[in-house]
């Protein structure tokens, strides 16, 4: 059995020194915003370029903190619409509303599965204050363009980098994180980043959003009992924080483990009845999932399942189809429906051996 994504041997790279650091944590007692977490905090602000960075409980609330951040210091109010991309991990969407914002579902391109340049200009009102965009899968959204949209109509835009730690934009040489207002990541632990449990982070250059975010996350306080918003408990757990710093020197080659295996994916498989994802070669793609097409998703799932190789569907059901977000179930997204229905993500990770690589291709082109 080829697995999707061993974490074990992901992990077990490292055993060691997470070994030593929990040893650590335990005998120095810190727990809730410790050492390990400013030093997380500042390692990844320098590794994405940014001035700073603010660790969360996850992904999902950095997102939202974000979002409320912006609401605190007066750059958004409750009730104001967020153009968001329809063809996304639910969690994109929830922020909004847990925001108290209302979220415009926008299609994507149909090449890259990221938001699509002429449905945000078509989506566009006088209510639109803010475009989240979505590296999804791993694959810069079209930034450039989304930036030039946002200044001209004075938007704020934010990155939903959950899936693309450590890519960089080709024409810039920026990374994810720091291609916008603010960025969100999670550490969730499949990510290319991955902690061995929940966690995110907020990345900005925007001094007033940073002490914002940072109020936010600890109830609203920067001094303990004194409260001066309303805020809420998510902060990046102390024990996470050095193991995500452990793993964070690693990032780049494991990213480039993952480039090199999507290059065999795309020279290698030979079938008409799989189509490939859009990839330019670039360092702006670090492939937190290699996301294929067909026809009979079925046939395709039970041809891999006879032959021993794992798979996920990044995702079965598109957001506005689900019953938690049943208010949008009237709108019209053929592509992204289409989308949710045809693909499936074959196995990739940086422990991934050449052998399994092989095989991967050679079950695929016997399909």
């Amino acid at each position: 059995m080829i697995k999707f994504l061993d974490l074990h041997k992901i992990n077990n790279r490292f055993r060691e020194e997470l070994q030593a650091s929990f040893t650590q944590s335990l005998d120095t007692s810190y727990y809730i915003l410790g050492p390990n977490v400013k030093k997380f905090e500042s390692e990844f602000a320098h590794y994405c370029g940014t001035n700073y960075c603010i660790g969360t409980a996850n992904g999902l609330d950095a997102l939202t903190l974000i979002l409320k951040g912006y609401i605190e210091i007066g750059k958004l109010k409750k009730g104001d619409k967020v153009l968001v991309p329809a063809n996304t991990f639910i969690a994109t969407i929830l922020s909004v509303i847990h925001a108290d914002l209302e979220p415009v579902l926008v299609e994507p391109d149909s090449k890259t599965y990221n938001i699509s340049i002429n449905e945000v200009e078509n989506a566009l009102t006088k209510d639109i204050r803010a475009i989240i965009m979505v590296h999804l899968y791993g694959q810069l959204a079209d930034y450039e363009n989304l930036k030039t949209i946002a200044k001209k109509q004075n938007l704020l835009l934010i990155e939903d980098a959950a899936q693309a730690h450590g890519a960089i934009s080709s024409s810039k040489n920026i990374k994810a994180g720091n291609l916008a207002d603010a960025a969100a990541f999670s550490f969730y632990p499949s990510k290319n980043l991955g902690a061995l449990g929940d966690g995110g982070a907020v990345t900005t250059n925007d001094k007033e959003l940073f002490e914002a975010v940072s109020l936010l996350r600890n109830y609203g306080s920067k001094l303990k009992y004194k409260n001066e918003v309303i805020g809420y408990n998510s902060r990046l757990d102390d024990l996470q924080a050095p193991f995500l710093s452990i793993k964070l020197k690693s990032l780049d080659s494991d990213n480039a483990r993952r480039r090199f295996i999507a290059k065999c994916y795309l020279k290698e498989i030979a079938n008409p009845k799989v189509s490939l994802p859009f990839y330019d070669e670039s360092k702006n793609h670090v492939f937190y999932a290699f996301v294929v097409e067909v026809e009979n998703r079925d046939a395709f799932i039970n041809h891999l399942n006879k032959n021993g190789i794992e798979w996920l569907v990044h995702y079965p059901v598109p957001p506005h189809k689900q019953k938690a977000l049943q208010r949008f179930s009237y709108l019209k997204l053929p592509i992204t429906e289409q989308i949710h229905k045809r693909i499936i993500s074959l196995p990739i990770s940086p422990v991934l051996s050449d052998k399994e690589v092989n095989t991967v291709i050679e079950v695929i082109n016997a399909y």
